[in-house]
């Protein structure tokens, strides 16, 4: 899944209820992935993080193979880059970026996994300067490094790490940084293949090409759950199906149609300033069926890492 802001040409004479409807369909889609950690966390006790991902992408395969033997004309005549950009988002953005989220919720604290997905934008903007050419604008290195500052307050607040405690939270917070990372370079690859494929067969390619290298990785990692049974054992299969269902529908696909739909009417700055459902709806559902708080640093680092996602798409809706 990519959860970023993607920059819009500026736009004069919007329609005021197609915007609207765009708008709120983001924020449902983004109020979506907020269902992440509180579906994702408990599964960690039955399942490792890459048996996790596996499973969630076999469901998403009831999706992937039909829209992918449908569309499957639009597979000819892919370039080399082309084909390495759908790699990119399948194996990088659809695999090892939702082992690397899911991972970190074993990790440090679920709320602070979820917000570091506020990165994103900046990654994208960033890669698309390196990949596709797009400029910056002036100022664009500043914001990062207040970004920075946003992401070490998120991480830790205002008290300084220590032992074991402060090393599961710097893991965690990379871990989420590095799937922030893949997924913002996604976005960007998907902007190479989407001139010549629609978003519903992106979207297929991403889940259906992910499988085998999801494969590999629990082939190499095991099939034995924490428990020592086997993953595809029936008794082990039945207990957490339910959760592996909704991970996969709610914040995984049904999340991801409504809000690309969306944001293909709305400017990126609305986009961001919709995205706050994310959050909100993320720390609302953790308190209530994780028990994890917030401490005021960490609330002040989420919200100078908004302001600067915020920024950035305003000067990037100028270019």
């Amino acid at each position: 899944m990519s959860k970023a802001s993607v920059s819009m040409p500026r736009t004069t004479g919007w329609n005021i209820m197609t915007s609207w409807n765009g708008v709120w369909l983001i924020a449902l889609g983004a109020a979506l992935w907020g269902t992440d950690s509180v579906l994702r966390q408990p599964l960690l006790a039955t399942f490792s993080a890459t048996q996790i991902v596996l499973l969630e992408h076999l469901l998403l395969a009831l999706y992937a193979v039909p829209v992918m033997w449908i569309n499957r004309r639009q597979l000819r005549g892919l370039t080399a880059k082309q084909w390495g950009a759908i790699l990119f988002i399948s194996w990088g953005g659809s695999g090892l970026a939702t082992v690397l989220f899911t991972a970190a919720f074993g990790m440090g604290n679920a709320s602070v996994v979820l917000l570091l997905q506020k990165l994103q934008p900046v990654f994208v903007f960033l890669l698309a300067r390196l990949v596709l050419g797009e400029r910056l604008q002036r100022g664009f290195g500043g914001w990062v490094l207040v970004a920075l500052a946003g992401t070490y307050l998120l991480t830790f607040g205002f008290a300084m790490p220590y032992g074991n405690q402060g090393s599961n939270e710097m893991l965690a917070s990379l871990f989420a940084i590095g799937a922030a990372v893949l997924w913002g370079g996604s976005t960007v690859m998907g902007r190479l293949v989407l001139n010549k494929m629609s978003f519903e067969s992106v979207t297929a390619a991403r889940f259906l090409f992910a499988l085998p290298f999801m494969a590999v990785l629990v082939a190499l990692n095991g099939t034995q759950t924490p428990q020592g049974e086997s993953m595809w054992s029936q008794s082990v299969l039945l207990v957490p199906f339910l959760l592996i269902l909704l991970q996969a529908l709610l914040p995984g696909l049904l999340s991801l149609l409504l809000y690309y739909r969306g944001l293909s009417t709305t400017p990126a700055s609305y986009a961001t300033l919709a995205e706050l459902a994310f959050p909100a709806a993320g720390l609302t559902l953790n308190w209530i069926f994780l028990k994890q708080g917030f401490t005021l640093g960490q609330f002040i680092g989420f919200a100078v890492i908004w302001f600067v996602v915020y920024r950035i798409a305003r000067l990037q809706e100028r270019n």
